[in-house]
């Protein structure tokens, strides 16, 4: 039989802590706002459930400070993201007495090992539950939202104007075009799915940005 825990003084801190994060990330960007925080919560619970002895003190808490810290994809600094906003998670988890003290490690480690950009595989289940349910975030029809929101708060191109689906021999380029970006990474995230319930997941989602790009070229490339 599948089971989780959780203990009811975390339950309440859930509640405290999804209040303290959404008044830290006010003025965040669309694609890692409080909303982003949100969604990988729910799909942290979603996957916890088919799961076996899941800790959900650890896994929904990190969901929910996972991204605190997310600098700009064209800065060296994005590489310290998700090791900066666990810092970070430490000190306010600190701050609520009744979360467990002994776990507030175990949920720097789940985050700081989820990053896509240090290809980090998580050595916890909690970890990879953490890093599936954000990946889920990053495909499909919210992940297409979401790169084109970042690509327009980077002033990048939607996609190239000679070669808009790199069919020739030309690298793809996600720092000047969007478009290249949902070939670079997200048509093979479903690949680095660790758990059965976000690889089903994965494959659907995946199978729509395939109808998404199909439709886009008719739109782009329109043969009269």
């Amino acid at each position: 039989m599948l089971s989780t825990t959780m203990t009811m003084a975390t339950m309440i801190n859930l509640e405290q802590i999804m209040t303290t994060v959404q008044l830290l990330l006010q003025n965040q960007s669309p694609a890692h706002d409080f909303q982003h925080m949100l969604r990988v919560y729910k799909n942290a619970e979603m996957i916890s459930k088919q799961e076996e002895s899941v800790d959900l003190d650890i896994v929904l808490a990190a969901a929910l400070l996972h991204d605190l810290v997310v600098y700009p994809k064209g800065s060296s600094k994005t590489i310290n993201s998700a090791d900066d906003s666990a810092e970070i998670a430490k000190k306010i988890l600190l701050e609520y007495k009744n979360y467990p003290r002994e776990k507030i490690e175990k949920v720097a480690d789940a985050i700081r090992t989820h990053s896509y950009s240090k290809r980090l595989v998580p050595q916890t289940l909690e970890g990879k539950i953490l890093q599936d349910a954000d990946r889920l975030d990053a495909i499909g029809a919210i992940g297409i939202a979401r790169t084109f929101s970042v690509g327009g708060s980077e002033n990048r191109s939607l996609y190239n104007p000679t070669d808009a689906f790199c069919e020739t021999e030309r690298q793809l380029d996600d720092t000047q075009w969007t478009l290249d970006h949902i070939k670079r990474k997200l048509m093979i995230l479903k690949n680095s799915m660790h758990t059965k319930t976000a690889k089903k997941i994965a494959e659907e989602r995946t199978e729509f940005m395939e109808l998404f790009l199909n439709q886009l070229r008719k739109e782009i490339l329109p043969k009269y």
